[in-house]
């Protein structure tokens, strides 16, 4: 059975921008707003776990799918076995979800509500957090991951992919064949917009570049231990110059995370934090 639930998300002009760009991508049925095939719906962990790290399977398992509207976290996730809640701030996006879900008869909640803003879920509800890349959405993570460990079990499992910040830092094109920096580290405005479409930047969207203290410290601090790391591979540098696979061999665009969440007592916690 599907349900959903609606909060008002419009109240700061970024998520308001956001939600609106996210909205026309999904509309426009944009790579990135696809939903899951009924091939990857008969493999769905093999779809979404590359690294192996959910090889025992998540029957069961309480998963929020955070920022991850569109039709596809959400429904894989939930054909894996898991009561699946999805988070997002599009609701074009989220009515995808509803759409693939009814299509597959698979059951999940749909919340519209910001990343770092949940108050309608519980304290320790979830074994497992899905966040793909979206932290480039947020001009600030200071709420974010503290609300992350909060709806987390202790022992629960977050896994999430962000953009690293010289991905976002860097040009898109080449300039005298070179890529150059042109977005300040600690620069806290959007980064400039792609001039023509480009895989690297969404369109219409505000993205922020943030630090690798905001997202591997924040993510810390809140109450989890990293516990393996991998960069998506994308890398051929055979490619035209300027294409989204030779910039990828020059800058890594990616970086997934594994964390779980620490407990008390939890002496092997306490002495890794």
């Amino acid at each position: 059975m599907n349900g959903s639930d609606d909060h008002d998300v419009t109240g700061h002009p970024t998520l308001a921008h956001n939600r609106g760009a996210w909205d026309r991508m999904a509309s426009d049925q944009h790579v990135l707003t696809r939903p899951a095939s009924q091939r990857e719906l008969q493999r769905p962990l093999q779809t979404v776990d590359a690294s192996g790290w959910l090889r025992d399977g998540i029957q069961g398992w309480n998963v929020l799918c955070l920022a991850a509207g569109g039709g596809r976290h959400g429904p894989l996730y939930a054909a894996a076995g898991g009561n699946v809640t999805v988070v997002d701030l599009s609701p074009v996006m989220l009515q995808r979800d509803r759409e693939v879900a009814s299509h597959y008869k698979l059951s999940l909640r749909t919340i519209e509500a910001s990343m770092d803003w949940m108050p309608m879920l519980g304290d320790g509800h979830f074994d497992l957090v899905i966040h793909p890349v979206s932290t480039c959405y947020l001009p600030k993570l200071d709420k974010l991951f503290p609300e992350v460990a909060r709806v987390t079990r202790p022992g629960g499992l977050y896994i999430s992919q962000h953009k690293q910040p010289t991905n976002l830092q860097a040009s898109l094109e080449t300039h005298l064949g070179q890529y150059v920096i042109e977005h300040g580290y600690y620069d806290p405005t959007p980064v400039p917009p792609a001039r023509s479409p480009s895989k690297l930047r969404e369109p219409g969207t505000r993205e922020y570049a943030h630090s690798w203290e905001s997202i591997l410290a924040g993510i810390c601090r809140s109450g989890f231990v990293i516990e393996d790391v991998t960069e998506p591979h994308h890398a051929k540098a055979d490619s035209p110059a300027g294409s989204f696979a030779h910039r990828c061999s020059y800058i890594a665009p990616y970086i997934r995370l594994k964390a779980r969440r620490c407990g008390q007592p939890s002496l092997r916690c306490n002495l890794l934090l």
